[in-house]
């Protein structure tokens, strides 16, 4: 018999498993994988729950995030303190969440909160301008930029606020199923 290194109870592997839609066996190799960003801060222990976050920078530095011009945000999104440093649970999150398994309506609400960049619960006509010039990295004119933000409003602001809402948001992707394909969600690879 030899030495098995304990690095879940039993029960925060059940818990994980109940919390994302990962295999316990995927949730280990998660770990790792979030281990090898800072293995001089995560302990190979976590029953105790260490409160350790690894920092932005090594999160942004990922495979799966560095070539994405969304990174930034989606680590601010996944991470507890808003600002991109993740917790084992943030990463398990937006690893669960943007894995094939999730539902399309929560890849949508992600995708949404993504595109909110002053987290007002609305995608304004700011919001969009950011959102496509990093979809196109800045290769559209200021007046297709405007041009193209107008269009999508007017198609899909459905109580006519000049603002998306989550539902105007959802209600775009049901009628565009699409649109997910090139959302922040869709550009990143999982490695699981």
């Amino acid at each position: 018999m030899g030495n098995k290194q304990t690095i879940f109870t039993a029960q925060q592997l059940d818990a994980y498993q109940d919390c994302t839609f990962f295999t316990r066996k995927e949730i280990i190799r998660l770990f790792h994988r979030y281990r090898d960003l800072a293995p001089q801060l995560i302990p190979l222990d976590y029953t105790n729950k260490p409160d350790v976050k690894v920092p932005y920078e090594l999160i942004g530095s990922m495979p799966e995030l560095k070539e994405n011009p969304f990174r930034q945000r989606i680590a601010e999104v996944f991470s507890e303190d808003g600002e991109g440093n993740m917790t084992l649970d943030d990463f398990l999150d937006m690893f669960s969440v943007l894995s094939e398994m999730a539902p399309r309506d929560l890849k949508a609400y992600y995708a949404f909160k993504i595109y909110d960049f002053n987290s007002d619960d609305y995608i304004c006509k700011s919001d969009l301008e950011k959102t496509l010039n990093k979809l196109t990295r800045n290769e559209l004119s200021e007046d297709e930029s405007r041009l193209v933000c107008e269009k999508v409003i007017d198609e899909a602001d459905l109580d006519n606020d000049g603002r998306l809402s989550l539902e105007d948001f959802q209600h775009m992707i049901v009628r565009a199923p699409d649109f997910l394909r090139f959302s922040p969600c869709r550009v990143i690879r999982m490695l699981v």
